[in-house]
């Protein structure tokens, strides 16, 4: 069963996202880490939260992993993600780790 983790960066009082950054090198970076666990990613950018509503994330990333034990072995390799954070933000992401749901 298909596991997903999530990391959403919220926007906040004086956040910042660099999303030149985040999609040339930050990805790759989690690719390198990571790339052999991943099924799928997907990077959402945040343009609204609804009619006349400011987004309420600067981005969400989606990442599929084929079960737990994939995901944990890709967390294992965490460290030069978590690293890099402060190179494209100043916002605390947030993460949720789940079950991929196909309707």
């Amino acid at each position: 069963m298909s596991v997903t983790l999530q990391v959403l960066y919220p926007v906040g009082e004086g956040t910042t996202f660099d999303f030149d950054y985040y999609m040339s090198k930050h990805m790759d970076i989690v690719g390198q880490n990571f790339g052999q666990h991943i099924e799928s990613t997907l990077v959402t950018k945040g343009l609204a939260g609804g009619p006349d509503v400011p987004a309420g994330y600067h981005a969400i990333a989606s990442i599929v992993f084929a079960d737990q034990a994939a995901l944990d072995a890709a967390l294992a390799n965490a460290g030069p993600a978590l690293a890099d954070i402060p190179n494209f933000t100043n916002s605390q992401p947030v993460m949720l780790i789940g079950q991929r749901l196909d309707g």
